[in-house]
């Protein structure tokens, strides 16, 4: 069978570091013809891959100032859509008082399902987060109960479920869910980009969880996987689809450290403190950088021990290590390091 094309693809939260990346490997591949990015946020050119900063530029990617919480009325919105991409939501923790996941990641899924329904586009790609399974220090798979501990958890289960009702009322429509773990690369501004600057700068220390497992992987190998299982899904004849992505197996928080020294050609002794010690002291330090706070000093004890056991059972075929991809992203933004 072909592989899939798309004369058109609306991405409701594209302007993001997900979104801008993977509408640049769906125009560079020629999958689509046409993106539409809508998005509440202005565009950011500047946090763009280069390629899409290009193709922006010559004014062939549409942009849509839209705010999902809303229901979806535009005059500029297309009456006809090949492909939805949904990956707008409030995502960051910290960052974000517990009601605003729900005021936007649940109404936005209803409004985006409502909107593929109004204009009969059949094909949906959702990007969920393994924040559904919880935390604790099992493996989780894609048939693991989910058990959400936090609002973005439980605001991104309560969104699957809505595109699963969504899929469900047509036996002609398609749902691809994907959860990925933490996403690396250029334009990410967010736990690896963190860490990258705090081991850069001498001040990233373990908290005796070097082993802890942090499910992820590099954003271009997500943009290739869910291509993969786009084309899966239509070989499979699959109506509803739901993914895992990290690199399998996950890499140890250690196993992150030493990359990124590798790939900086670096050399860095990293002190492993009491966790209680580093704890109490980022009660004093949140009031002068947001990066050093309790909640994300609790998070480095949080597994996030993720399995991709579809993708694995799909045969398909990493095309980066976590050594790799870093080197990629440095090459790719040298200013990020």
């Amino acid at each position: 069978m072909d592989e899939l094309k798309f004369k058109n693809c609306i991405l409701f939260g594209g302007n993001g570091f997900i979104g801008s990346h993977f509408a640049n490997y769906l125009l560079e591949r020629r999958i689509v013809d046409e993106i539409i990015i809508a998005d509440i946020n202005p565009v950011k050119p500047d946090l763009w891959p280069k390629t899409l900063q290009q193709t922006f530029s010559a004014g062939k990617i549409k942009y849509i100032k839209l705010d999902v919480r809303q229901p979806l009325i535009h005059p500029d919105l297309p009456a006809q859509v090949d492909l939805i991409v949904n990956l707008a939501a409030v995502h960051r923790e910290p960052g974000h008082k517990p009601e605003e996941y729900f005021a936007t990641n649940i109404p936005g899924a209803e409004n985006v399902c409502a909107w593929a329904e109004k204009i009969n586009c059949d094909r949906i790609l959702f990007t969920s987060s393994i924040a559904v399974y919880g935390g604790n220090n099992e493996v989780k798979d894609e048939d693991s109960l989910t058990m959400p501990l936090t609002p973005y958890g439980i605001s991104k289960l309560t969104a699957e479920k809505i595109h699963i009702a969504w899929q469900a009322k047509n036996e002609h429509r398609k749902l691809l869910i994907v959860r990925p773990g933490v996403i690396f690369g250029s334009g990410e501004r967010g736990n690896v980009s963190r860490m990258v600057k705090a081991i850069l700068g001498r001040y990233f220390v373990y908290t005796g969880n070097k082993s802890v497992r942090k499910a992820g992987g590099y954003v271009k190998e997500l943009c290739n996987a869910m291509a993969f299982m786009l084309n899966l899904q239509e070989r499979l004849g699959k109506s509803l689809l739901l993914f895992n992505f990290t690199m399998d197996p996950a890499p140890s928080l250690q196993e992150y450290a030493s990359a990124i020294t590798r790939v900086a050609n670096i050399n860095r002794t990293i002190l492993d403190l009491p966790f209680n010690l580093l704890l109490l002291a980022s009660f004093f330090t949140q009031f002068v950088s947001s990066s050093i706070n309790p909640t994300r000093i609790k998070k480095l004890l949080r597994y996030n021990d993720i399995s991709a056991k579809r993708l694995r059972e799909a045969g398909y075929e990493y095309k980066y290590t976590l050594t790799s991809g870093l080197e990629d992203w440095q090459k790719e933004r040298t200013e990020d390091w």
